[in-house]
């Protein structure tokens, strides 16, 4: 599933602390302030921006108040001044997961998808928060997920451009091959790379369930250069293949300056999140 890749050497540094100033910061330079009232939904589940009547979808960080979050009327959690929600939907371009309905007066700033690209072209480094925040969601799934069944799915992030460039980056020197039935990376162990696969395909494993299958273009093992803790997932060569290993310094630049690069992360880390909350769901 989604990528598995968690890491945490005695000797790493800890995980840098959500900064709700930076998340201020970020959403000032093309957010707009709203309010609501108590009662009042701010998104409701299922529901799907459209251009086409002017309705995007939008992400939101709450400056004052407390909003809930539901599916099918259950709460399933709450939502903190200086939190971000309904991240996903904005940047996966997909309909909600879950009804946000303000549980007193709030007041948030709001971002559709559109300010949200301009916002992330002038502060790239905002990327690295925003997954950070996704897989911590997604480590909480998988960890309520023993014995359910996970639907496989192809994974892909980069496009051919994106991978020309990441490849011009590391150097032709830098690709790996492994023969089918080789095992990648295991579940449970520290990590420190993740990888692009650019030839063949790639089983992606929790226990003995396969739960995506990775092929050109797609990526895993990214958990480790986000959440630093131990991989949730395994990964072995469905087929003879060929993969670019990104270590977190590079990971972290590439980052940094290539809003593209971020964004093309921010996306496959949501759908690989969306994914296994269905599955869960």
């Amino acid at each position: 599933m989604d990528d598995l890749d968690f890491t945490l050497p005695p000797t790493a540094p800890a995980k840098p602390a959500y900064d709700s100033g930076a998340a201020r910061s970020f959403f000032a330079l093309q957010g707009e302030e709203v309010r609501a009232a108590a009662g009042e939904t701010i998104f409701a589940e299922d529901e799907k921006g459209s251009r086409l009547f002017l309705q995007r979808d939008k992400m939101y960080l709450l400056l004052e108040g407390e909003v809930e979050l539901s599916v099918k009327r259950q709460p399933i959690g709450k939502v903190a001044a200086g939190e971000i929600f309904g991240e996903l939907a904005s940047i996966t371009q997909t309909a909600r997961s879950a009804t946000a309905t303000a549980k007193t007066a709030c007041r948030f700033m709001s971002l559709d998808d559109k300010q949200f690209l301009l916002s992330l072209r002038a502060q790239p480094e905002f990327a690295l928060t925003l997954m950070g925040i996704i897989v911590d969601r997604l480590r909480v799934t998988l960890d309520r997920m023993e014995g359910v069944a996970v639907p496989g799915r192809e994974g892909r992030a980069f496009d051919k451009g994106l991978l020309a460039e990441l490849l011009e980056e590391l150097g032709d020197s830098a690709r790996m091959r492994f023969p089918a039935g080789k095992v990648i990376m295991e579940q449970g162990q520290t990590g420190v790379l993740m990888y692009v696969v650019l030839e063949g395909s790639v089983q992606i494993r929790i226990g003995d369930t396969v739960v995506e299958r990775v092929g050109p273009g797609g990526m895993f093992g990214e958990m480790a250069l986000v959440g630093r803790t131990q991989r949730l997932a395994g990964a072995v060569a469905e087929t003879g293949c060929e993969l670019l290993p990104v270590n977190r310094n590079v990971f972290v630049d590439l980052v940094k300056t290539n809003p593209k690069f971020g964004l093309a992360m921010l996306v496959a880390v949501g759908e690989r999140a969306r994914h296994m909350a269905a599955a869960r769901a």
